[in-house]
């Protein structure tokens, strides 16, 4: 029993360790959410459980000795984030332009935030396989039941950020500006983490 409760704690530091990032991830999508509606609530949810048991399950093939994604490739993911920042940055000059306000949201719809979930999680894959290949059967089934818990704090948490009013009128007055920045900052950043950067 003291085996499991010492997965179960080993699990949830794993979890928070390499899903930091992801809750500056939720507080835009939930920001984006509140201000335009879209992506819808059970989108974000929906999306963050979809792309957290992707990198599980490629976290777990990787460890049983079939790489999916080699470790040289994870800058890739970066593109993404990055991508979809620029994306929207020329939408924001566009629409100021025009003297019009461009919507905030990013990830518009469940593949979106899927896919934002799988970009951002580049260093879980690397964080994950060793573990789980050290790890039986139970002892997995006790780090997945304990990620699945994790992805619902995330969630509440991301919520949670957004909540207050203050920071909704600052999203709905400058997010057009802000989700831009933050996307482009997140893939430039797992471009460094990667070493892409050279820095």
């Amino acid at each position: 029993m003291e085996a499991i409760f010492a997965t179960a704690a080993t699990a949830a530091g794993l979890f928070a360790g390499t899903n930091i990032d992801d809750m500056v991830v939720l507080a835009v999508l939930n920001a984006s959410s509140r201000a335009d509606g879209r992506p819808a609530a059970w989108q974000i949810w929906a999306g963050q459980y979809a792309g957290i048991a992707a990198l599980v399950a490629i976290s777990l093939l990787a460890a049983f000795g079939l790489s999916l994604v080699p470790e040289s490739w994870l800058w890739i993911l970066g593109l993404i984030p990055l991508g979809l920042g620029l994306r929207k940055l020329v939408i924001a000059i566009r629409a100021h332009r025009a003297g019009q306000q461009a919507s905030p949201a990013v990830a518009t719809g469940l593949t979106g935030v899927i896919g934002i979930t799988i970009a951002n999680g580049g260093d879980n894959l690397a964080a994950y396989t060793p573990v789980f290949r050290t790890m039986s059967g139970n002892h997995i089934a006790v780090t997945i039941a304990v990620f699945v818990i994790g992805v619902v704090l995330w969630c509440l948490a991301g919520f949670w950020l957004v909540s207050h009013h203050k920071i909704t009128e600052v999203i709905e007055r400058w997010g057009q500006w802000i989700v831009p920045a933050v996307y482009i900052l997140i893939g430039l950043y797992i471009f460094q983490r990667e070493g892409i950067l050279g820095f």
